[in-house]
C-alpha cells in the first residue's frame, strides 16, 4: 500500500526503492513532505499573471504558486542559508523572470539584497548591499527601473533595476536609519516615504533633502508600514507601534484612526484593495482588521491569536485575500477576508523535534513540533509521511519534544510543560505525579556514592517547573579510545506505594525531553529528573536514587537503557531495576546524543564525534571512516542493525554504521537534519526548519566517502 501511494505522488525518477542502502551511496536531494504550515513572511505577484505568486519565509526559502496560492512549490534557498528572513520581494514589471529579495537576520546586523534572473531558481547577491540588514523594499509604480530599499543604515536607491545602489539618506543622520518601511509616490518616483524605528520621513527630490513628517504621530513610534493611495497620492496610511495613522495632505499632518484595539498596536502591514481603494486591511500581531470606509471604522475579521505578516489581495478578484502568518503559514479567504482557511499544500516550515512509528501500523507516523503554539503540537500521517494532519487538541499550544507508545497502545507526548496522553479525541495531562522534594534529591545524590544502594524513605511533594538549561558551547577534541573513571552502581527499588509514595504532585509542568518503553515500564527524561510509569503513562514516579538532573537523552534496546544529561551517563542492564553511572568519553565536553544497540553497546555523540563502548563504559573508541562532528542524533535501527547518525551544521551528510562489522554508509540528503528514522524499509529525516524529508531512490556510486577535513569544513557533497 505504501509503495502504491508513493508512486502516485512522487515523480518516477524519485520512486522510493524501499530497501535500506548499504555501501557508500549517492542520490538526489531527499524530497520534502510537510507537515504543512509554519512561518510565512511576504507575498509578491507576477505582474503578467495574477495567479503566479511568490512567498518568502523566515528560513531563506522562496516558494511559488501557479494557482493563486492553492499549492506551493519550493524554488530555492536564497543565499544558501537558513537564517535569512525574506520580508520583501519585488517582481520586475519589465521582466517577470527578474526577482529581487531583501533579507535580514533575526539576531544580528546581517542580510543583503539577492536577485534572480530565472524566475527564482537561482540567486546571487548584490555587492552594493552585501551584509545589509534589509528591512524594506519597493519599486516605483511609474518607473520599474527605480527601486528604494530601507536598511538599518538608511535609505538606498537604484535607478538600474537593482544592479547598483546608492545611499540617499544623509550618512551622518542620527534619525534616518533603522528604516523599517518604504513607499514611493505612484506618480512621482522622486517622492519617497521612509518609516524608521523612530518616526516617518519624506523626500520629494530623490533623497537630496529629507523632512520629518511626524506631526500627529506619537513620539518615538516605530513605523512598520506605509501605503500611498494609487489614485490620490495625497492620501497616505502609516502603521506604527502606537497605532494606525492617516494623512490626507501627503504626510504634512497625520491623524490617528480609531477602531483598532490598543493591544493590537503592532500593525505589521497595511494593504489596500486595488479594486476598492476605500477597503484597507491591517495585519496586526492580534489578527486581521479591515475598514470599508477609508479608515473611519474598523472590524477584526480573524481571531486575536493570529500574527499577520503580509496581506495579498487578488488584483482581479477582491474576494480572494491571502495572509502570510506566523506558525499558521498561508491562510486564504474567498469572501473578501471574512473567513479564512489554511492553504499550505507544499509549504512546510516546521521544526520537527519528535517522531514515532506505530509498530502495528507501519505506515502511521507521528511527529511533534516546537515553536508553533496552537498551530503545532502533534501531527499524524497515515501514509508513511506523504501527508499530515494536526492532532493537537488539548495540548494548548505546548511544544512537543518526545513521543512514545505506552504498553497499552496509548500515545504519549512529552512537552515543554508536562506529559500528555491521547485518549482518541484529545490530549489529557498525566497529572498523577509522585516526585521528590529537595531533601530527597540531596539524599539521592548521597545514595549514588559507593556503599549506598537503597533510597531513603522521604516525604514527597509537588514539584516546581524549571526552565531547561540552555545549550552551551562544546570543546573540540581528538578522537581516540578513552578510559572512563570509576563507576558508581545504584540498586533501585521502583515505587510500589506506601507512606513514602502517597503524596502525589498534581500539575507537573517540567520539560520532558525523551521517553522510552521497556517491557511494561515507560521511562521519561525530564528537567526535574528521571521518571517512570508502570501504568501506561497514567501515573508517574521519580526513579529513586537517580540524581534529579536534566536527563535529556534516553535510549533502549532489549533490557538495556542508557540515560544521559549534558555531562552524566547512567546505564541499566536490567530494564531499569538498577542503574550504574559510567564516565563519558574523556574527549566529549558535552553530550548531544546517545544510543544503545541490541548487543548492549553504548554510543555517545558530541561536538567531537561519535564514541562507542563495548564494555559498559570502561573504555571508548572512535570508528574508522566515520568522519562526523557536531553530532545531533544517534538512533539504533533494530531491523537493519544499523546506527543512524546525523550532525548539526552546514553539512548535509547522514551516516549509517552496521553494528556487526562497523561498515559505514552515507547519504547526501541535501538537507541539514535533526535526526534520521526508518519508516518500513526506507528512511525519513527531520530537517532543522523544513519539516520532514523522504529518502528517494538510492543508486550505488563510485564516489569515495568524504574526508574528515571536508566534513569538518561543512562541505555538502552532491
Amino acid at each position: 500500500m505504501l509503495i502504491r501511494l508513493i508512486r502516485q505522488v512522487l515523480p518516477a525518477v524519485f520512486l522510493l526503492s524501499l530497501r535500506l542502502c548499504a555501501p557508500p551511496l549517492w542520490a538526489a536531494a531527499w524530497l520534502p513532505f510537510g507537515p504543512d504550515g509554519g512561518d510565512a513572511r511576504a507575498f509578491a505577484v507576477d505582474p503578467t499573471n495574477h495567479a503566479h505568486l511568490y512567498l518568502g519565509t523566515l528560513n531563506g526559502w522562496i516558494y511559488e504558486s501557479r494557482d493563486s496560492g492553492g499549492h506551493w512549490k519550493r524554488l530555492a534557498r536564497v543565499g544558501k542559508r537558513d537564517d535569512l528572513a525574506l520580508d520583501n520581494i519585488v517582481v520586475d514589471a519589465a521582466n517577470p523572470k527578474h526577482l529581487l529579495v531583501g533579507a535580514w537576520v533575526l539576531d544580528r546586523e546581517d542580510g543583503g539584497m539577492f536577485q534572480s534572473f530565472d524566475g527564482g531558481a537561482t540567486w546571487s547577491g548584490t555587492p552594493d548591499m552585501n551584509g545589509q540588514s534589509l528591512r524594506a523594499l519597493a519599486d516605483a509604480p511609474s518607473d520599474p527601473k527605480i527601486l528604494v530599499a530601507g536598511t538599518l543604515k538608511g535609505v538606498f536607491r537604484s535607478v538600474d533595476s537593482g544592479a547598483h545602489w546608492t545611499l540617499i539618506s544623509p550618512p551622518e543622520s542620527r534619525e534616518i536609519h533603522e528604516v523599517e518601511s518604504i513607499a514611493i509616490d505612484p506618480l512621482d518616483p522622486n517622492t519617497i516615504y521612509a518609516g524608521t524605528w523612530h518616526l516617518p520621513w519624506k523626500t520629494t527630490d530623490g533623497g537630496a533633502n529629507w523632512s520629518s513628517i511626524k506631526q500627529g504621530v506619537i513620539e518615538d513610534s516605530d513605523v512598520f508600514s506605509i501605503i500611498v493611495d494609487p489614485k490620490d497620492p495625497k492620501v497616505v496610511f502609516a502603521s506604527a507601534c502606537s497605532g494606525i495613522y492617516k494623512s490626507e495632505n501627503a504626510g504634512e499632518k497625520f491623524a490617528k484612526v480609531q477602531g483598532i484595539p490598543k493591544t493590537a498596536r503592532r500593525t505589521r502591514v497595511l494593504m489596500q484593495d486595488p479594486k476598492h481603494l476605500e477597503v484597507v486591511f491591517a495585519g496586526t500581531t492580534e489578527g486581521l482588521f479591515r475598514t470599508n470606509d477609508s479608515g473611519k471604522t474598523w472590524s477584526r475579521t480573524t481571531g486575536p491569536d493570529l500574527i499577520v505578516n503580509d496581506v495579498f489581495v487578488d488584483p482581479t478578484d477582491s474576494r480572494r485575500v491571502l495572509l502570510a502568518t506566523d506558525r499558521g503559514g498561508v491562510l486564504t479567504s474567498e469572501d473578501g477576508g471574512n473567513t479564512f482557511v489554511p492553504s499550505n499544500v507544499g509549504f512546510s516550515s516546521r521544526q520537527v523535534t519528535a517522531f514515532l512509528t506505530d509498530p502495528k501500523k507501519p505506515g502511521t507516523l507521528f511527529a511533534g513540533v516546537v515553536n508553533d503554539k496552537e498551530w503545532g503540537g502533534v501531527f499524524v500521517s497515515p501514509d508513511g509521511g506523504l501527508s499530515w494532519a494536526q492532532q493537537s487538541s488539548g495540548l494548548s499550544g505546548r511544544d512537543v519534544f518526545s513521543l512514545d507508545l505506552a504498553p497499552d497502545g496509548m500515545l504519549l507526548a512529552g512537552t515543554g510543560h508536562g506529559i500528555f496522553r491521547y485518549d482518541g479525541g484529545s490530549w489529557v495531562r498525566s497529572d498523577d505525579m509522585t516526585l521528590p522534594t529537595k531533601s530527597m534529591e540531596s539524599s539521592a545524590k548521597d545514595a549514588a556514592l559507593p556503599g549506598n544502594v537503597r533510597r531513603p524513605a522521604v516525604q514527597r511533594t509537588k514539584v516546581a517547573a524549571r526552565h531547561p538549561a540552555a545549550r552551551v558551547a562544546r570543546v573540540k577534541g581528538k578522537t581516540k579510545p578513552q578510559i572512563a573513571p570509576a563507576r558508581k552502581t545504584v540498586a533501585v527499588v521502583l515505587p510500589q506505594g506506601g507512606p513514602a509514595a502517597t503524596a502525589a504532585a498534581k500539575g507537573f509542568d517540567g520539560m520532558v525531553y525523551a521517553m522510552v518503553t521497556v517491557g511494561d515500564r515507560i521511562f521519561a527524561g525530564s528537567s526535574r529528573g528521571m521518571l517512570v510509569s508502570q501504568t501506561s503513562g497514567r501515573s508517574w514516579e521519580a526513579v529513586p536514587s537517580v540524581a534529579s538532573e536534566d536527563w535529556r537523552f534516553l535510549a533502549a534496546a532489549k533490557r538495556t537503557i542508557v540515560a544521559a544529561s549534558l555531562g552524566t551517563i547512567m546505564l541499566s542492564s536490567d530494564a531499569g531495576e538498577s542503574w550504574t553511572e559510567i564516565g563519558r568519553p574523556a574527549k566529549v565536553a558535552q553530550i548531544s546524543a546517545v544510543a544503545v544497540d541490541d548487543r548492549g553497546e553504548i554510543w555517545v555523540g558530541g561536538r567531537e564525534g561519535v564514541y562507542l563502548s563495548s564494555d559498559r563504559g570502561s573504555s571508548w573508541q572512535t570508528l574508522r571512516n566515520l568522519y562526523v562532528r557536531n553530532v545531533y542524533s544517534l538512533y539504533f535501527d533494530q531491523a537493519s542493525e544499523q546506527v543512524l547518525v546525523t550532525a548539526n551544521g552546514t553539512a548535509t551528510i547522514a551516516f549509517a554504521v552496521q553494528v556487526v562489522d562497523r561498515k559505514v554508509s552515507f547519504w547526501d540528503t541535501g538537507w541539514n537534519l535533526r535526526f534520521l528514522r526508518p519508516v518500513g524499509d526506507h528512511l525519513l529525516g527531520a530537517t532543522l526548519y523544513d519539516g520532514v524529508v523522504i529518502q528517494p531512490r538510492m543508486v550505488e556510486s563510485t564516489i569515495t566517502a568524504p574526508s574528515e577535513a571536508a566534513l569538518s569544513n561543512g562541505a555538502a557533497y552532491r
